[in-house]
């Protein structure tokens, strides 16, 4: 099964637009991160599996309410079987967004050039350099993500860069690093970090003050001015 859970109602997840979201298992990054380690690592899953047909038979009755789905992780471009499901989804009628971490650029090219998605939310781990640490992945090599960033950067379809500020991952200087190798971006959302208790592995992990966070947006914003803040907590 590739769908690990559902939230029938979202008003978040998929900027302006009233959402279902979908959560798909497994994913081929270990962010230490991570507040899904339940579908990050399908060992761990606890839920039950929704069947993808009474998924689809609950958006169909849910036309007119709901105006978008967003399908989220995990990583939902690791499943062979996402492009069909979101096939049958847009044949309902319903706008798609895609929450990826981008190593699947071909995946990701051929769902936009179909037009099967309608916003794409990518993640930015950090700045290139420090790319394989914040995603738990040793020696990860980062080419995959810049094909699929540059491809984004053209615009083929909506889309939104984000990172999870993580005091113990990121400085300063790193967040400059990657507000250079995202140049030109449309927007870039610094997200505050939140220990959901169920992380992956959370040693040595903290999250930035508020007021620190505003001071990491100043100085990122020099140089991408698109640069927001999203999910203040503290």
């Amino acid at each position: 099964m590739f769908l690990a859970g559902i939230q029938k109602l979202s008003l978040l997840d998929y900027p302006g637009v009233v959402a279902c979201t979908l959560f798909t298992a497994g994913c081929n990054f270990r962010c230490p991160w991570c507040h899904n380690a339940g579908l990050v690592l399908p060992e761990q899953f606890t839920g039950e599996w929704p069947d993808p047909e009474e998924t689809l038979r609950f958006l169909e009755k849910r036309r007119g309410v709901l105006d978008g789905v967003c399908i989220t992780g995990g990583e939902p471009l690791l499943h062979p079987e996402v492009p069909d499901f979101i096939r049958r989804i847009k044949d309902l009628g319903y706008r798609v967004k895609l929450d990826t971490n981008g190593s699947f650029p071909e995946r990701l090219r051929g769902l936009a050039e179909e037009k099967l998605v309608d916003y794409v939310a990518m993640d930015i781990k950090n700045a290139p350099a420090h790319y394989g640490e914040t995603a738990g992945v040793p020696g990860f090599r980062t080419e995959a993500v810049e094909e699929s960033k540059n491809y984004l950067l053209a615009e083929p379809v909506d889309y939104e860069f984000r990172t999870t500020v993580v005091r113990g991952l990121h400085t300063e200087e790193r967040l400059l690093e990657a507000a250079d190798w995202i140049r030109g971006a449309k927007a870039w959302y610094l997200q505050q970090f939140r220990d959901s208790g169920a992380l992956i592995n959370a040693d040595g992990l903290s999250a930035f003050s508020e007021e620190e966070m505003q001071q990491l947006l100043r100085a990122v914003q020099q140089k991408l001015p698109a640069a927001k803040l999203r999910g203040l907590s503290i």
